[in-house]
């Protein structure tokens, strides 16, 4: 009877042993996040390369590729101040391999400006992590006559015919925009297909002005390539601490700031959602990556998903309000 007894509790045990394998691969497939990334990671940017999107994805991008041990590669597509590119991704299987670097421009102040707009930044798509959040450098040539925002006002005047800015997108746009507004001074819009193109066109002075953020811009200013007027807002920022803000310099309406931020379209499985920005925020939390993003006149975006999306929202009704106040109307 002991022997008969034994023989049966061995022959139980290999049936659950049988039946615990059998259902390992069954569950494993059944959580998409199980092996997930097994292949390299495409991140769409919006903007040409050498922007500040650019340079963001590239600093956190490569942090993020050792944390998940798969590639964060970068692909590049500028067109329509980088409403192509958020449809285009919209548009991807929502599998966690094709993710957006959005920027502020596109997603809440595109959300705001234009009425048939085909996606919406937290309907469309799922906030992962913002990148950083940052103020906008107000910039003119560096052998312009033009020293402070009342000279360039005064310039602006002067000169109508002259009188001209660069942007790549609306977030570059409004500032400027409110500027005329606020002062009277003309001035037309020039767009390009990155800051750092902007950046360019106003230090080979074909622009007069433009406002711009700071990972292009910082380096040209420090070597006294191109000259910053002001920062966007109340306050002046800690890499450019010499420089006004708009409100010390008499213009306290110009007060955009803006954010980037990465994205996976709607409907990625919530499993993968959780890895993706546990990993986006390690790299965004890391001493070097956070020391680059500052060095940029950026503050480091520590915050949780949940966070950025409520930023995001707050923000489409608050450019509502600037672009009725401002009478500024978009195509």
């Amino acid at each position: 009877m002991a022997a008969m007894t034994i023989r049966h509790t061995l022959a139980g045990a290999s049936l659950c042993l049988s039946a615990l394998l059998a259902g390992a691969p069954a569950q494993a497939q059944s959580d998409p996040a199980a092996n997930y990334p097994d292949k390299p990671i495409r991140l769409v940017v919006p903007f040409a390369a050498g922007g500040g999107n650019d340079i963001f994805a590239r600093v956190v991008g490569a942090k993020a590729s050792d944390i998940l041990g798969q590639q964060l590669y970068i692909e590049n597509r500028p067109a329509a101040g980088g409403r192509v590119a958020a449809e285009f991704v919209m548009r991807q299987p929502a599998d966690g391999y094709t993710l957006f670097v959005g920027a502020s421009g596109v997603m809440s102040i595109a959300s705001a400006i234009y009425p048939t707009l085909p996606y919406h930044p937290t309907k469309n798509f799922v906030p992962l992590a913002m990148i950083a959040s940052f103020p906008l450098i107000l910039t003119a040539p560096v052998e312009s006559p033009v020293k402070t925002v009342a000279d360039l006002v005064a310039y602006g005047k002067a000169h109508p015919e002259k009188s001209n800015f660069a942007h790549t997108s609306p977030a570059f746009q409004i500032p400027a925009e409110i500027l005329k507004l606020s002062s009277g001074m003309p001035a037309t819009g020039v767009p390009v297909k990155s800051s750092a193109e902007m950046v360019q066109c106003v230090m080979q002075e074909v622009c007069t002005f433009t406002f711009t953020d700071g990972p292009p811009a910082i380096p040209q200013i420090k070597d006294k390539r191109m000259r910053a007027l002001a920062v966007t807002g109340a306050e002046r920022s800690p890499e450019l601490p010499d420089t006004p803000s708009m409100a010390e310099a008499g213009f306290p309406d110009v007060n955009v700031k803006i954010w980037a931020g990465v994205f996976a379209p709607a409907g990625t499985p919530p499993a993968i959602v959780k890895k993706l920005e546990g990993a986006l925020q390690a790299a965004i939390s890391d001493a070097e990556v956070s020391a680059k993003l500052r060095a940029m006149a950026v503050n480091p975006g520590r915050i949780s998903a949940a966070e950025f999306r409520k930023i995001i929202d707050s923000d489409i009704l608050s450019y509502v309000d600037v672009v009725k106040k401002a009478n500024l109307t978009f195509e």
